[in-house]
């Protein structure tokens, strides 16, 4: 039997979220229903919002979220009911070709849940990044549903969900961070900085971070930033190239997704050095570089989709990390909100005024 849930959607492009009473089906096979107690406010909901994603409205937004496993579906043997869980937006399918290579965190085949949850008239959803989180209960499929220490609160835990993993990780895995790399990071939101704190964590004896605004730069040293550069009145590059020797650093991670810090990305690696982007583009953004510059300075250009994680192997590592005081999920909580504030916690998102606004439901 479906149940009702108050939850946040967006009916037509650009138009303001509303919050209204959906249905969520009883879980089917490789499904679970999942009591949503806390979902973070990220920029891609914004995108879904204003139809930069897709035009599969109406969507059911929110996917940042930690709760409790209500009910599962058949032949679901893990989570159990009344396990304390985060969701993932990626769960390897195990048989595609990139998991069938070993390559799990590239799945080309993740799962969702089957069942689509819908408006009361029966108009079917489109739940952002295949969760809808925001929202008193949501249905996803069993391998989305990561089990983690219940220690951790459900406002700080949700957030590795996608924001802090994404940053995280792209230090991390797809960076391949190590002691005594030199690394910076471009833009201090809650990506970059949990870039910065991975870095740290990972062993880099210098963490650079550059933002246009000193009240993030002042965040980042929180996270483990030794230096800091405002961009608005000083040359990035140049500032990296003389914290670094001359030389630039050895990983650049670039958490804005923008052609022009994907340009200065690039020149204030080290030769031979690693760009990473984490930051999502617009559709509509080109990049264009030297040919020459792109074989004679070397190394690597990576794109790192959600920090090239694997969800249930890497949610537990970090609230392990959060657990011993060496990864401050707490810091990265602005505020918390009821789904009704969600357009005003958009609206700071905007003006950058937050790090992560958390829906507590």
């Amino acid at each position: 039997m479906p149940h009702e849930a108050r939850a946040v959607v967006a009916l037509k492009k650009g138009a303001p979220v509303e919050v209204l009473p959906i249905l969520v089906p009883d879980p089917g096979p490789g499904e679970v229903l999942v009591s949503v107690q806390a979902c973070g406010v990220c920029h891609t909901d914004l995108h879904y919002r204003d139809g930069a994603i897709g035009d599969a409205f109406p969507y059911l937004l929110g996917h940042e979220a930690a709760g409790v496993v209500e009910a599962v579906g058949p032949d679901v043997a893990e989570p159990a009911p009344g396990d304390y869980v985060v969701l993932a937006w990626r769960a390897p399918c195990g048989s595609c070709r990139s998991c069938r290579r070993g390559r799990p965190w590239y799945c080309f085949d993740s799962r969702n849940a089957a069942q689509p949850m819908t408006l009361l008239d029966g108009t079917p959803l489109t739940p952002a990044l295949g969760i809808g989180a925001f929202a008193e209960k949501t249905l996803v499929a069993a391998g989305q549903a990561v089990k983690i220490d219940p220690a951790a609160r459900p406002e700080a835990a949700g957030l590795i969900g996608c924001g802090v993993m994404a940053g995280y990780g792209a230090a991390v895995h797809t960076g391949g961070v190590g002691s005594g790399d030199t690394v910076a990071v471009i833009g201090c939101g809650g990506v970059g900085n949990a870039a910065i704190a991975g870095a740290s964590i990972a062993g880099a004896r210098r963490v650079i971070a550059i933002d246009l605004d000193d009240g993030k730069l002042d965040a980042a040293e929180r996270f483990g930033a030794t230096d800091t550069v405002n961009s608005r009145g000083t040359d990035p590059v140049e500032a990296v190239r003389s914290l670094t020797g001359g030389h630039g650093a050895d990983v650049v991670i670039d958490a804005v997704g923008r052609p022009e810090t994907y340009r200065q990305g690039f020149y204030m690696r080290d030769l031979a050095g690693t760009l990473v982007q984490v930051g999502v583009p617009d559709p509509e953004m080109k990049i264009e570089l030297p040919l020459i510059d792109l074989f004679g300075r070397g190394g690597a250009l990576k794109s790192s989709w959600y920090g090239d994680c694997l969800p249930r192997r890497d949610f537990p590592v970090l609230i392990d990390l959060f657990l011993r005081g060496k990864l401050d999920l707490e810091r990265f909580v602005s505020e918390t909100v009821t789904l009704d504030d969600l357009e005003a916690a958009f609206a700071k998102m905007r003006r950058g005024e937050v790090l992560r606004s958390v829906v507590s439901l």
